[in-house]
């Protein structure tokens, strides 16, 4: 069968920008994946997908005008109910098979055309049939429904159109825009498919201002991108008006000089893409005056409010241009660059002015305003928990450094959420922290202390920076602690995908604090440390909190790379320190890839189940009780072996205290091929548990090791 190439285009109103690319991925995968359902594209066909503010559309190759026809079989009933004692067919059955469409004029030839075949215990009759293959315009119309049906549209609108029936009137279509058009082209055929009241043709629009002609006609399927260039002044590929953009980015900035480059910003890129239909890069500026504010400020109001790319020179300051990415190319940009000039300086303006307002009061002449912002209804204000994540960094600033971590600590936590309190971080929340760095310098708090302010948010986000300095770990400890215990003390705890206060970022954060940075607190004794600092204000959760940390380090392990094997061995002791686990991966990954290692895993599971049925076993031996040579054997190599390796364990040589043991293979083989464990006499037993049971803590001090057999 011959094949054309099909082209779908839907045009419409401005799409939502941040979801644009998203909906693109979307029609085009759905339509594809409808069609090759159907038979009517290969499993191979290439799939295009085309997003710009106006349009949807999807390119795909290889599409047939009529499906392949298929051979079917269908169970039409078991034997006993479809034929009687004599074998005819029975009116139930003659019944199904005219509802089939097959010729039941000879009923006998009806019944032998059928197919006999087991079907569990009773045998049933099979009818084969052929189906006719789907024609390209009902397959059309079926996948074109099922992808405007799958769209991840954000939010419906409703709107009206004129019917096109004899009898004037209005129908209500729900889409997330007004559509205008529909292009449906099979090679250079049109495709009459229908939706959302339109009928497909082959027509579109271009640009909303820069179109060379209006409408712009395709006249083949595989020429949509070319002609909606050339003619309409689009560029329809999202993939490529981004690139676009970026090389213009590039350009400007090289051209401003100095070592300039746009700001980077991913998701600001995917939006600004979605905003125009052919690019057009300006440089722009503004009075170097503004520069005098903090430059995360003047970044955020350029990116959130206007969608502007900022220059940062070669030393990473902002400097007084930005780029702005315009949807028109008129011969003289100035009115453009002016306008774009005009209207970002009352925005940087009122950043100047909340930072000029917001250094007339200091961090501390704000600690007591926490007290009337309510932080959660069970768990107080903003003052309350302000003073329990005082007490916590204090705690942990004492254990972990004495007294001057302490002190400094807690004046880190006691100022940190005060500018929440600011003008700045009232119109712009992502600076909190941020800010709260600048106004600490400003009134003249040490750059330990200011520099833990502003980082005890951190890590934000997965990848992000871990605080800089001593006190900012130690605070940003004490945060994620404070929301931890306090909100797993009141029952929110997340569920499946929600996860409203984000504890599962704040878990994460402590994992990596204390892994990264090595901290000389184990993971049960900060929670201890946090949890009286609540009084009655929580009840139990504890437990819960646990396991929730543990899992989320177990996790975050896999995705770095270690087997699961390895992450349950380590994991099963819950280790106290998460600065070591890594250390005990790497031993456990080192120990596995012995040749002793697969027969010391197993006998450990069976060491493991022998003690947990013996119920509590006191390590203990008397040499004097040793009967068989391979008890003795085996006690003997201990004697020798077990001090080393506990020794290496101690000095935190954990890969080498797992080889050591490695050496136990042979006489462990030997012990449960020759000695009775469980002998009747009690004190015999009782030994041999005991050298058992000494065995087995010694094989575990690092990881269980029978997580490892297979």
């Amino acid at each position: 069968m011959t094949t054309q190439n099909l082209l779908v285009e839907l045009f419409v109103e401005e799409l939502p920008p941040k979801v644009l690319n998203k909906l693109g991925a979307a029609f085009a995968g759905v339509l594809a994946e409808q069609l090759k359902a159907q038979g009517l594209a290969a499993a191979d066909a290439v799939v295009t997908a085309f997003a710009s503010p106006r349009r949807l559309a999807a390119h795909v190759t290889g599409v047939l005008a009529q499906g392949a026809d298929k051979a079917v079989q269908q169970k039409l009933m078991p034997v006993a109910v479809g034929l009687d004692a004599a074998g005819n067919a029975t009116p139930a059955l003659l019944k199904k098979l005219q509802a089939l469409g097959a010729d039941v004029s000879d009923p006998a030839a009806a019944v032998a055309a059928l197919k006999r075949a087991p079907d569990g215990k009773a045998e049933a009759l099979f009818y084969d049939s052929i189906v006719k293959g789907a024609s390209l315009q009902a397959g059309l119309q079926k996948a074109l429904e099922e992808a405007l049906a799958k769209l991840p549209i954000p939010k419906v609108m409703q709107y009206q159109l004129e019917t096109d029936c004899e009898l004037p009137g209005w129908s209500s279509v729900n889409f997330v825009r007004p559509a205008h058009s529909l292009i449906a082209l099979h090679g250079s055929t049109v495709v009459p498919v229908k939706a959302l009241g339109l009928t497909a043709g082959n027509s579109t629009q271009g640009h909303r201002f820069e179109a060379k002609v209006s409408p712009v006609v395709l006249p083949h399927a595989d020429q949509y991108d070319e002609v909606l260039k050339r003619d309409g002044s689009v560029i329809a590929s999202f993939a490529e008006r981004r690139a676009e953009i970026v090389r213009q980015l590039q350009a400007a900035a090289a051209k401003v000089g100095g070592g300039c480059q746009p700001i980077e910003d991913e998701a600001l890129l995917d939006e600004v893409t979605a905003l125009v239909e052919r690019p057009n890069v300006l440089t722009c500026q503004f009075e170097t005056e503004f520069l005098g504010v903090p430059q995360e400020c003047l970044i955020l109001t350029m990116k959130a409010n206007q969608k502007y790319f900022p220059l940062i020179d070669a030393s990473s300051k902002l400097t007084n241009r930005f780029l702005v990415v315009s949807n028109i190319t008129p011969d003289d940009a100035s009115l453009v660059i002016g306008g774009n000039e005009r209207v970002v300086r009352p925005r940087l303006a009122d950043a100047k002015f909340f930072f000029d307002q917001d250094r007339k009061k200091t961090l501390e002449s704000r600690v007591d305003g926490l007290s009337k912002v309510v932080y959660h209804n069970k768990l107080g204000t903003q003052g309350e928990r302000m003073a329990r994540v005082c007490a916590i960094a204090k705690a942990i600033g004492q254990q972990v450094g004495g007294d001057a971590l302490a002190a400094q600590a807690e004046q880190a936590a006691r100022l940190a959420k005060t500018d929440l309190l600011t003008d700045m971080v009232g119109e712009f929340p992502e600076l909190q922290g941020i800010m709260g760095g600048y106004y600490a310098r400003h009134d003249g708090l040490s750059g330990e202390v200011a520099e833990a302010i502003e980082d005890h948010y951190k890590p934000r986000f997965a990848g992000d920076e871990l605080p800089r300095n001593h006190a900012g770990l130690v605070v940003a400890l004490a945060d994620k602690l404070e929301t931890l215990v306090g909100m797993f003390g009141i029952g929110n705890v997340p569920t499946g995908d929600k996860d409203p206060f984000a504890l599962r970022r704040h878990a994460l954060g402590v994992i990596r604090m204390l892994i990264e940075k090595d901290v000389a607190l184990g993971l049960p004794e900060l929670l201890a440390l946090s949890a009286p600092v609540f009084g009655d204000k929580i009840s139990g959760g504890a437990e819960a909190l646990i396991d929730f940390i543990y899992d989320r380090l177990s996790g975050s392990l896999r995705e770095q790379g270690f087997s699961a094997q390895e992450v349950d061995a380590v994991m099963a002791l819950r280790p106290s320190r998460l600065g070591q686990v890594n250390q005990c991966l790497s031993a456990v990954r080192a120990f596995a890839a012995l040749p002793e290692s697969p027969a010391l895993a197993t006998a450990n599971k069976r060491i493991g189940n022998i003690l947990k049925k013996a119920g509590e076993v006191d390590a203990h031996v008397n040499p004097a009780l040793l009967q068989e040579d391979a008890e003795k054997g085996l006690y003997a190599v201990m004697q020798k072996l077990l001090p080393e390796s506990e020794a290496q364990f101690k000095a935190g040589d954990y890969t080498a205290s797992l080889q050591t043991l490695a050496v136990l293979r042979a006489p462990v083989d030997a012990f449960f091929d020759d000695v009775m464990v469980n002998a009747e006499e009690m004190d015999l037993r009782l030994n041999r548990q005991g050298l058992l049971k000494s065995l087995h803590v010694a094989m575990n001090r690092v990881a269980d090791l029978s997580r490892l057999a297979a």
